[in-house]
């Protein structure tokens, strides 16, 4: 399983708590903004701020062990943060990891730190809405990775001085809600329930289509032409996957029940391989096995329907 939150930080999943500090100290320095003035580097600070800052917390350390880059949607680290635009990775891995806990500090150097990853609540901005009057219930949002909510887990969420770890169903989408008795307002010795709308990262290598999932895998030339074996890595685990020859672009491969659950029949989908062809650099054949192959190729013809 891989873990590329500790690649990120040039340590091994057996480091201690010591070595990995040591670690984030010296990439830190490295690679701060006042210090290094490259492009690259702020990015590349605000990646080892992130994974720092789930490697010093024990709860979130334990819940990355269990899942690894599953968490991310089966990309690394780097692609997974690439991917996400301008928005705050403090925000989002507080998010899917749950706040509080160890975490919660200000930057070694001193101050809130480049990116921060200060205090206050892990669902921003000053409160939860709801809780007027007799509405006792207190309403938030999370998000969490498209790993947990293909197959369920558990979120830490952190509110009221409180910590909690919320059970998340497998096949739960982007809006849906879920219900944490007794977590909301607390008056005169009554106290409401917390509803939580969920958010569902993306997955930078599967589709979610209703109960199916799509995903591309890679075809070597000589496997599609004329047939052969291609291992897949799924959400379960390692597939072979028997190619026929002359497997095309985009060709489908369906593996029944490697889906989504429905939550409402308790009937998983399927999962849709897609055949991405894999073409080789001509300039590595020799010069006679070209000629021969621009001599013999087949020319494509073109349809006159426009």
């Amino acid at each position: 399983m891989a873990k590329s939150l500790y690649e990120t930080l040039g340590v091994s999943e057996s480091s201690s708590a010591d070595e990995i500090k040591k670690a984030y100290r010296k990439l830190a320095r490295q690679y701060h903004p006042d210090v290094n003035k490259d492009e690259s580097a702020i990015d590349k600070f605000k990646e080892i701020n992130a994974a720092y800052e789930v490697l010093s917390d024990k709860k979130k350390k334990d819940e990355y062990d269990m899942y690894g880059d599953q968490i991310f949607g089966g990309q690394n680290f780097h692609d997974f943060a690439q991917q996400q635009g301008n928005i705050d990775l403090d925000d989002l891995l507080k998010n899917i990891f749950g706040g509080g806990g160890a975490g919660s500090r200000s930057s070694a150097f001193g101050g809130g730190g480049f990116g921060g990853f200060g205090g206050g609540s892990p669902f921003g901005g000053g409160g939860f809405g709801g809780g007027s009057g007799a509405d006792l219930d207190q309403r938030t949002t999370i998000t969490i990775s498209f790993y947990i909510s293909v197959k369920g887990g558990k979120h830490n969420i952190s509110i009221n001085n409180e910590s909690f770890d919320l059970k998340i169903p497998a096949g739960i989408k982007s809006g849906d809600k879920l219900r944490a008795k007794g977590k909301g307002n607390s008056v005169g010795g009554q106290r409401g329930d917390l509803i939580i709308t969920v958010n569902v990262a993306d997955s930078g290598e599967y589709e979610r289509k209703g109960t199916d999932l799509y995903k591309s895998f890679d075809v070597p030339l000589k496997s599609a032409l004329f047939g052969g074996k291609v291992e897949v890595e799924t959400l379960d685990k390692t597939v072979t996957l028997k190619v026929p020859k002359n497997t095309k672009n985009g060709q489908k491969f369906r593996i029944r029940g490697a889906g989504v659950v429905d939550r409402k029949t308790a009937l998983s989908g399927d999962l849709y391989l897609l055949s991405n062809i894999i073409l080789p650099n001509i300039d590595d054949f020799d010069e006679e096995f070209r000629d021969s192959l621009e001599a013999n190729l087949p020319t494509q013809k073109m349809s006159n329907d426009a």
